[in-house]
Order: structure tokens, then C-alpha cells, then sequence
């Protein structure tokens, strides 16, 4: 069993946090000032959780533990009503930030990550084989960020969808991360650890796909006399058996393929190719679809009675744009994942260009932003930290030109930027000076002046 010591946690709150915690087993020791936190950790080198409810108060104590503990590893609990402090921990050296309510798993998934992240930054870090797409338990899963209220819907949705084993539709666009959701209800689901397959039907042709995921022909013999499909071994579908079938781009799939999976998740029972024995189909289908899904089951791409199996929780995912909150705790994630990919030690995001990243469009979601900081980070190995001159190198502010568009004195392209920059602050904070004053690292007042001086206008909705 992992421990953590816990920092702050409100004395209302601690009987529910360690039933939640003790479920994935996690131990807590209980702090209420450094001395006793630091008597605790001399004795035993734990993961550290701090509640930033306190605010400055709470980060200082972060800083002082930091400062006898450089080794430390330290978590943030934020209120999600507070989603500017997500922002502060990650400055602070947070390895990760969680909103309440506190999830025993979501900590445990992290603290594991962490581990083996420092792994491989020691060079000992293990591959992990089998197939693409096919894990057992939550080996590999990412964490979804809900420090948004969008995401906080999404998040009330998978908690729902954990406690049932009906089919699953998750939309998004591209990028906002499908199977990761799926993965979600995978590994909150009750019971043992199971497989997670994932099929992406687009990658492989008709006769193909079919054979991927049935590994037999359409049912004949004594299958077909029985009215059951046959499968066989080598078969994505017998690999999730007791598990989740997950289904990317459906659509993509033929129509002889649909009826075969809806019959089989129908019937819930299967005749196995190979002995001709009749087996039970414990299977949970999800799939993850794009925006033009409803245009396909209206055109008939889609199968009804496939869509019957698959549709009876329904979740949408917003896109990045729509939950710049997360941002912030999602690109300090990604950070670390690079940095240890790479071998490097993790690097510090300076406020200016988490600034940047909460502004931007980021119409590839989250795939965008990780594309980008991979870029960042190859291209400063040596570096300490990533500062906004970095993130300007790879990114547009907004989806056609380029943030430093050529022509023009030094002193113009600078106006340029600061001109586009202060204005995407402000409709991130929607025109809140205080908030985008803050954000920019600057004085409210001097905010107004660079305003005028470089003719940026804000919604009178937003002022204040």
C-alpha cells in the first residue's frame, strides 16, 4: 500500500478522503503544520498533498517544505471554484493538481506515474509489450483534467457510466481525448482488473477489420443453426471478453461488420471457432465518434440496431477552448511526460507562457498543445525552464498567421505581438482587467495604458 502524507485536508472532509483514497490503496498520514510534516518525512520518504485552500498561505507552505525536501514529491487539491490556483501550483513545482472532490485513483494513477517517470530519468524505465491498445487494468491510462466546469459535467457523466455496463458514445473533435474518457469508465468500473481493447476501424479495410476483430468468418454450421456469430481465438473481441471493447471511427466500419457486432452484443453469447463450444460475450462496447457522427447515422453509415448497443449513455466532450482551466495542470502533465520520455529533468513553466497557452485557440486540442511542448522541449533540452520566448517559436495566436508575421521594424513586430497577446488574455478572462492583469504579470493600470497605446478593445460586458 502507497502512503501519502496529506496537508491541510479540512477536518469535515478527512473521514470521506481516506475511505476514498483507502479504496486505491493509498494510506494517509494527516498534517497540520511543516514541523510535524517534516518529522514524518524524515522518518518515511512519501508523496506530499496540499490543500490550497489556504491560498498564498498553503504555497508558502509548499515552499518551506520544498526548501528542507528539494527531493520531495508534491501534489496540489484545489477547489474547483478556485481554478486559478491550478495555475499557482503548477508555478510552485506541483508534479500534478487535483480538484475536488479527491479521487483515491486519480492519486494513486499519479503517484505511479511519477515513479516511473523518475525511472526512466534514471535510465532503469521498462517497455511495456503487447498490442496496441490493449491494457489491463488502468496500466497506461491518462488522466482526464476537470478543473473546468465543462469537465466537471463530463467527469459527474463518467461516474455515471462506471456503474453500468451499457454501451458508450463519447464525442469530441479530434484531439480532446476519446479513448482517454473511455479509458476513464474502464478503470473506475467495480471488480477486477480487466482488458481494454481498442480498435480504430478506419485503419484497416473491410475483409481486414473483420477478420481483427471476429479472427473467424461470419457464423456458419452449427453457429449459424443457433443463431450465434462465431469468433475466434485470435480475436480483438475474445481479447475483451469481461473488459471494454473500444471502437474509434465506426463509421469507417461496413455494414456486414456492424450487423455482425450488433447481433453479438445482443445476444451476448458467441460460438467459438475453434471447438464450436458455445461462450458467454461479457463485453462493454464503447466507441468514439466525431461531430459528423449524427450526419452518418442519419445517412445510414451507421447501423440502428448497432447504435441501439452502443448509445445508451451519451457523452460529449468540450474541446480545449471551452476549458482553458485545465490547461494549465494538462500542459505542466505533459511537461513531465516529455521530460521523462526524453530523459531530461522536468522543466518549470514560467507564468507569461502558461499565460499564453490558457489564450490560444488550440483547434487540435490537446494533441495541438502536447505536439507543441514536444517541439519546446526538443528544442531546449539544456534549458532550466520554458519561458514564453519558447512557446512563441510554435505556436500562432490565432489559426492563420503566425505571431511574428514577417515585415516590419523589431519595434512594430513587438507591438504586433503584445497587441494580439494582451487581447487573447482578455477574451480568456473575458475582458476581467483584474484577472488579465494579473495573468500578464502586470499592474492593472499599466494594463489600460498599453490599451490605449496599442488601440486593444474589450466587451463592455466583461468590465469591471
Amino acid at each position: 500500500m502507497k502512503s501519502v502524507l496529506y496537508f491541510g485536508c479540512p477536518f469535515s472532509e478527512r473521514a470521506e478522503t481516506e475511505k476514498l483514497l483507502g479504496a486505491a490503496d493509498v494510506a494517509v498520514v494527516w498534517a497540520d503544520n511543516v514541523a510535524y510534516a517534516l518529522v514524518e518525512l524524515q522518518r518515511r520518504d512519501m508523496p506530499v498533498l496540499i490543500d490550497l485552500s489556504r491560498g498564498a498561505a498553503a504555497l508558502q507552505i509548499a515552499r518551506d517544505i520544498r526548501t528542507h525536501r528539494a527531493a520531495t514529491l508534491m501534489f496540489a487539491v484545489v477547489d474547483a471554484r478556485r481554478p486559478d490556483l491550478t495555475t499557482d501550483a503548477v508555478l510552485a513545482g506541483m508534479a500534478d493538481v487535483f480538484a475536488r472532490p479527491l479521487g483515491g485513483r486519480r492519486v494513486a494513477n499519479a503517484i505511479d506515474r511519477e515513479l516511473k517517470y523518475e525511472a526512466h530519468h534514471n535510465g532503469i524505465g521498462n517497455a511495456r509489450g503487447g498490442r496496441d491498445g490493449d491494457d489491463a487494468g488502468t496500466a497506461g491510462a491518462v488522466d482526464l483534467y476537470a478543473h473546468s466546469p465543462a469537465m466537471r459535467d463530463v467527469m459527474a457523466l463518467v461516474a455515471r457510466a462506471a456503474t453500468m455496463r451499457a454501451g458508450v458514445i463519447i464525442r469530441g473533435e479530434d484531439g480532446t481525448g476519446r479513448q482517454v474518457a473511455a479509458r476513464a469508465i474502464h478503470a473506475q468500473q467495480n471488480g477486477q482488473p480487466a482488458r481494454f481493447v481498442a480498435v480504430d476501424c478506419a485503419g484497416h479495410d473491410g475483409d481486414e477489420l473483420e477478420a481483427v476483430l471476429f479472427g473467424a468468418p461470419a457464423a456458419a454450421g452449427d453457429a449459424a443453426a443457433r443463431g450465434l456469430e462465431c469468433v475466434g481465438r485470435n480475436g480483438r473481441l475474445l481479447d475483451a471478453l469481461g473488459g471494454t471493447l473500444y471502437l474509434q471511427n465506426v463509421t469507417e466500419a461496413p455494414a456486414r461488420v456492424q450487423t455482425r457486432l450488433a447481433r453479438l452484443l445482443r445476444d451476448r453469447e458467441a460460438v467459438l471457432a475453434e471447438t464450436r463450444e458455445a461462450v458467454g460475450f461479457d463485453v462493454r462496447p464503447m466507441a468514439g465518434v466525431d461531430s459528423q457522427f449524427d450526419a452518418a447515422l442519419h445517412d445510414g453509415r451507421v447501423r440502428e440496431e448497432l447504435f441501439k448497443r452502443l448509445s445508451v449513455i451519451r457523452i460529449d466532450l468540450p474541446p480545449l477552448r471551452s476549458r482553458r482551466e485545465d490547461i494549465p495542470a494538462l500542459a505542466n502533465y505533459f511537461v513531465r511526460e516529455i521530460c521523462a520520455n526524453l530523459r531530461v529533468p522536468p522543466k518549470m513553466l514560467a507564468r507569461p507562457a502558461l499565460s499564453l497557452m490558457s489564450a490560444l485557440p488550440w483547434r487540435g486540442n490537446a494533441v495541438e498543445l502536447k505536439r507543441m511542448l514536444e517541439g519546446v522541449i526538443e528544442g531546449s533540452k539544456d534549458g532550466p525552464g520554458i519561458g514564453l520566448e519558447d512557446v512563441l517559436a510554435f505556436v500562432r495566436l490565432d489559426g492563420g498567421s503566425v505571431v511574428f508575421s514577417s515585415g516590419g521594424t523589431l519595434k512594430q513586430a513587438r507591438a504586433r505581438f503584445e497587441r494580439d497577446y494582451i487581447a487573447a488574455v482578455l477574451e480568456q478572462h473575458h475582458g476581467r482587467m483584474s484577472e488579465a492583469a494579473r495573468a500578464l504579470g502586470i499592474q492593472r493600470t499599466n494594463l489600460y495604458r498599453k490599451m490605449r497605446t496599442l488601440r486593444v478593445t474589450r466587451d463592455h460586458k466583461g468590465r469591471r
